[in-house]
C-alpha cells in the first residue's frame, strides 16, 4: 500500500508498505483523506525530534475496515475522524478528564507498520499519511456520513487544537477581546472558535495581507499586518492572545499585548531548545501564560461536538482547505505550505 515515509533525511511516497492486523482495543481504518500540518513539516525539519524510519500524518478520517477484540462503539463501515490521542482512559488524569496530560499517550510511538522486512514507525499514534493505519479505538471517532472525509480529516487536529485551545484552555467568555497572531490552519480555528464562544474583538494578525478576507470569514473583526500595531485596536490590551507561529519573539509579544487579567496562550511549535524572554513585572497585574497541548481536547467529546456544529453551519471546514493533493503529490504539496500558499492542504488516496 502507499504511504509517505521519512527516514531520517528524505521524505518519500512509497508503494510497498504492509500493515499487521488489528489487535485488542485495536481499529483498522482505511484512510480516504488526511490534512498536511505544519507538524508533519517540523518533523521533517528537526523541530520535532522522532525516530525513524516512521510513516507521517496524523489528521485523517476514514472507513473502518476491521476492528480487533473488545472494540464496541464502532463497526466495519462506519466513517471515522481520527484524533493522535491514544490514552489510556483508566490514569488519574484520564479520570479527570484531562486525556491528553496522560502519561501513556505521550511519547512511546507503535510500528505496526513493514517495510521490506524492516518495521516503521507510527507518527502521533496515527500516521494518516498512509492508505490504512491502525489506531487505538479511543483515536476513532464516529461521525455522520454526510460530512465529506476530505473536510472531516481537519477535525482531528487543526480545529481541536484551535476552537478547543479557545473553549478548554482559554475558556474564552462571551464579550472578551482575542488576538490570534499567524492566521495559519490552527490560527484560522482559534478565529472560529473565538467567534463561537461569543468574542466581541477579534483581532487576527499576519505578515500576509492576502489572508484577510480568509481571516475576517472565519471570525476576525480587525486584521493586522503587524502585532505591534494591536494597540490601536485594543488601547488597553487583549484578555487572551494566542501564538500561533511558533516564534520566541512573537511569544514575548503575545505577553506584552496582555490587559490586566489577561492569559497569553502558546500554540506555535518551538524547537525544544528554545528560550523565550518577558519582563517578570510584566506579569504582577494577574496576567499569566499558558501552555496547551492538542486543544485540551477530549477528542470522543469534542469531535462529535464540532462536526455537529459543521452540520449546523457554525464550524468552517471546507473553507479550511485551500488545497487537494493525491498522495503521490506530497512533496508539491509540503513545499505549497512551507511558502504559506495554504490554510490547509488535503492529501487524498
Amino acid at each position: 500500500m502507499r504511504g509517505v515515509v521519512f527516514d531520517g533525511e528524505h521524505a518519500r511516497v512509497v508503494g510497498d508498505l504492509e500493515i499487521r492486523d488489528p489487535g485488542p482495543g485495536e481499529v483498522l481504518v482505511a484512510i480516504a483523506a488526511a490534512g498536511l500540518c505544519h507538524s508533519d513539516l517540523s518533523v521533517l525539519d528537526g523541530t520535532i525530534p522522532f525516530p525513524v524510519p516512521v510513516v507521517l500524518g496524523h489528521e485523517g478520517a476514514g472507513v473502518v475496515e476491521a476492528v480487533g477484540p473488545g472494540v464496541g462503539h464502532i463497526v466495519p463501515g462506519d466513517h471515522v475522524a481520527l484524533s493522535t490521542l491514544a490514552n489510556c482512559g483508566a490514569c488519574a488524569d484520564c479520570d479527570r478528564g484531562r486525556p491528553t496530560m496522560c502519561r501513556k499517550a505521550i511519547g512511546r510511538p507503535g510500528r505496526p507498520f513493514r517495510r521490506g522486512g524492516e518495521q516503521l514507525f507510527q507518527f502521533a499514534a496515527n500516521s494518516a499519511f498512509a492508505e490504512r493505519t491502525i489506531v487505538r479505538a479511543v483515536q476513532a471517532v464516529r461521525i455522520p456520513r454526510d460530512i465529506p472525509l476530505s473536510s472531516a480529516a481537519l477535525l482531528g487536529c487543526a480545529v481541536l487544537t484551535g476552537v478547543g485551545a479557545v473553549l478548554n484552555r482559554a475558556r474564552t467568555g462571551r464579550g472578551e477581546s482575542v488576538v490570534v497572531i499567524g492566521a495559519g490552519g490552527v490560527g484560522l480555528n482559534v478565529l472560529q472558535g473565538a467567534r463561537i464562544a461569543g468574542a466581541r474583538t477579534i483581532v487576527a494578525v499576519d505578515l500576509s495581507p492576502a489572508k484577510e478576507e480568509l481571516a475576517r470569514r472565519f471570525g476576525a473583526t480587525e486584521f493586522l499586518t503587524s502585532a505591534a500595531d494591536v494597540r490601536q485596536a485594543l488601547p488597553t490590551g487583549a484578555d487572551h492572545v494566542f501564538e500561533c507561529v511558533g516564534s520566541t519573539a512573537l511569544i514575548r509579544q503575545a505577553v506584552e499585548l496582555l490587559d490586566r487579567g489577561g492569559q497569553a496562550i502558546l500554540l506555535g511549535m518551538v524547537p525544544p531548545t528554545a528560550e523565550a524572554s518577558f519582563p517578570p513585572a510584566a506579569m504582577f497585574l494577574d496576567k499569566s501564560i499558558l501552555g496547551c497541548r492538542y486543544g485540551s481536547s477530549r477528542p470522543q467529546h469534542d469531535i462529535a461536538l464540532y462536526a455537529d456544529l459543521y452540520r449546523r453551519g457554525e464550524l468552517l471546514l471546507d473553507e479550511l482547505i485551500t488545497g487537494v493533493y493525491p498522495v503521490e503529490d506530497f512533496a508539491k504539496a509540503a513545499e505549497d505550505a512551507r511558502q504559506g500558499r495554504l490554510a490547509r492542504g488535503v492529501l487524498t488516496f
